[in-house]
């Protein structure tokens, strides 16, 4: 089985500085590529230079995570593409047990290492943890990571098991599958365009795992910070894109209960004095109203959906049940 190891840059050489030796010294299973988003920086010159070796695909604009793959990605051979973050460390034998639970498991389609936090090694990280799951409102939970918090990795979840998303900052995936599906829609730019894509395998009886064995540290946020009201923006608004095009059930009352729910979250911000961020809320349901003409015809035209959610409100379960670690939903 080949790989290859792919990593979106725009203007990140400290970031190709710090991590990208981990990757070349752990992945030799691998062919390694820097796909660059047209960085202005010399990023680029600087891979060419001391890691001759890495392969470089120039992307001619920056199309953000989802057009930015969907280029790099086109004319790429290698059997399993491995969609990597340029702000994470990997570690020795990490692409194996991936390996062979793509050999073993034919249906298996796309797979998660387990994501730890690379400034507290023993916590999970926030992106992924140990496998990604949604509520019934398109609110994203992982194994180790609900809402902001953060549990300790005590090898409470290192079995291998079956996910609903795996996380963007690391993510296998079979190539047929990932052209089979058409790649990643680009309206997302940035942010839950992967749990679109998996949500989108999900419904076309695909498996995906998470293979915690195989482990990687993410800085997160390295790129763009949780106190960036467009990372709000983005969070938002692309789940509301992710949820109209995949949702099995009743479309109208499970948007109007996430709206509402979404306008607690803008009052919230604004009581925490983060008024950009109640603006962020706002203009993310403008323009998913102005996008809801595509979403609805994508739903038309894509009728076969899975049921896709394990709990009916995390948020419910979350704020007022106060259930805050995945063993305890």
């Amino acid at each position: 089985m080949n790989i290859s190891i792919v990593i979106l840059n725009w203007n990140g050489k400290k970031l190709l500085e710090q991590f990208l030796p981990s990757v070349i010294s752990h992945s030799k299973e691998a062919t390694i590529y820097v796909a660059d988003n047209a960085s202005t920086d010399d990023s680029i010159d600087f891979v060419s230079t001391k890691y001759p070796a890495v392969k470089i695909i120039r992307n001619k604009e920056n199309g953000g995570y989802a057009k930015g793959y969907n280029d790099a990605l086109k004319d790429l051979k290698e059997d399993v593409f491995c969609l990597l973050n340029s702000d994470v460390e990997v570690c020795e034998g990490w692409l194996n047990p991936v390996i062979e639970t793509f050999n073993t498991s034919t249906n298996t389609a796309i797979v998660q290492p387990k994501l730890l936090d690379y400034k507290r090694k023993n916590y999970f990280e926030y992106a992924g943890g140990a496998g990604g799951f949604i509520d019934k409102y398109g609110y994203p939970y992982c194994r180790g990571r609900i809402f902001n918090t953060i549990e300790e990795d005590l090898g409470q979840y290192d079995d291998i098991a079956e996910i609903f998303w795996a996380s963007g900052a690391c993510m296998f995936i079979r190539r047929e599958v990932f052209f089979d599906l058409n790649g990643f829609d680009e309206r997302f730019f940035a942010h839950m365009e992967e749990i679109d894509f998996c949500w989108r395998a999900k419904n076309a009886s695909y498996h995906i795992k998470c293979v915690p064995e195989s482990k990687v540290y993410h800085v997160g946020g390295a790129t763009l910070s949780n106190t960036n009201p467009k990372k709000t923006f983005l969070n938002f608004r692309n789940s509301l894109f992710a949820l109209t095009k995949n949702a099995k059930g009743q479309l109208f009352f499970i948007l109007l209960v996430r709206l509402l729910l979404d306008g607690v979250a803008g009052i919230k911000f604004l009581l925490n004095f983060k008024p950009t961020h109640t603006f962020a809320v706002i203009n993310a349901h403008f323009s998913f109203y102005k996008h809801l003409g595509y979403l609805l015809k994508y739903r038309k035209s894509n009728p076969n959906r899975v049921n896709y959610y394990q709990r009916k409100s995390i948020v419910f379960d979350y704020f007022v049940n106060k259930k805050t670690i995945y063993k305890s939903l």
